[in-house]
């Protein structure tokens, strides 16, 4: 359990905030501020846990592709999930190799991809920076802008929503980050039965659920059997990235965006967002009775 003290000391003459790694608890992914709190005539001496991000270099064939940043945990996940949610390799067996490289610089994730996925990559290549809150930075065009959707091959059955209330009960207590911090996403698969099967946070959204995804394809998941919840909004590139890897049912904690939508409908997938204590919204009217 770890336990915040928000408040150490008074203060006439505070300090310059600096900032620490914390490893309490062997919590990686997250560090020490040390701040000054302004309150009424008072400067007070705060110690906060804040989420690390870092720049991450995805390296394809010795050809550096993007750079996203991104809380360094889970990597291996998170550079499988992006390499599949963006359709650079179109399964595992595409990657041949994978080494993650850390210098004074930032992260470098060393993939091996087939001569198909790298020809394929190469053709439509783009630079960009991946910050965290946006998934169009860097693009170079409105022609490099992909919202094309592919169709799932199977509809989510509505009995599947019922779980939904239920998976949320248990999200709290699978997000260490955010109860650390309180400024993580987190991507969960939730079960038929409304189990959490896995839990992935970062400072991104678009990285928590590539974590995600990455998992569930590493372990070889039958991407049927569950459905995706997340804590953010749902955004036209979380139901693109679930397209891609054929995943049925989206719901979000926040406000789905038009674009995403009219995505997921033409998709026939399934997009329940507001999804808060027993309650939740579906947008969508594609599904299954049974």
């Amino acid at each position: 359990m770890i336990l915040l003290i928000p408040i150490i000391q008074t203060m006439s003459n505070p300090q310059q905030p600096i900032l620490t790694k914390f490893d309490e608890d062997d919590q990686k992914g997250v560090s020490k501020a040390l701040g000054v709190r302004y309150l009424s005539s008072k400067n007070q001496l705060v110690e906060d846990l804040v989420m690390d991000e870092h720049p991450v270099a995805l390296v394809y064939n010795e050809l550096s592709h993007v750079v996203m940043m991104v809380t360094p945990v889970d990597l291996e996940n998170f550079a499988v999930g992006f390499s599949l949610s963006e359709g650079i390799i179109s399964n595992c067996h595409e990657l041949y190799d994978l080494e993650i490289v850390q210098s004074n610089l930032g992260i470098e994730i060393n993939m091996t991809i087939s001569a198909r996925a790298f020809a394929q990559l190469k053709s439509k290549r783009r630079a960009m920076m991946g910050r965290t809150g946006c998934g169009l930075c860097g693009i170079e065009s409105l022609q490099q802008l992909e919202i094309d959707t592919p169709q799932i091959s199977h509809r989510y059955q509505q009995d599947c929503l019922q779980f939904i209330p239920i998976a949320l009960k248990q999200l709290p207590t699978k997000q260490p980050m955010t109860l650390a911090t309180g400024g993580a996403h987190a991507a969960a698969w939730v079960t038929l039965d409304g189990q959490l099967l896995a839990v992935f946070e970062d400072i991104g959204r678009h990285n928590a659920l590539d974590k995600l995804l990455g998992f569930l394809s590493l372990n070889d998941h039958d991407l049927k059997t569950g459905f995706v919840l997340i804590t953010s909004r749902a955004s036209y590139e979380l139901v693109r990235k679930c397209a891609k890897l054929d995943i049925a049912l989206l719901a979000s904690i926040s406000a789905p965006t038009a674009l995403a939508i009219t995505l997921a409908e033409g998709a026939g997938m399934g997009l329940a967002s507001f999804c808060r204590g027993d309650g939740y919204v579906v947008y969508t009217t594609v599904s299954s009775p049974l």
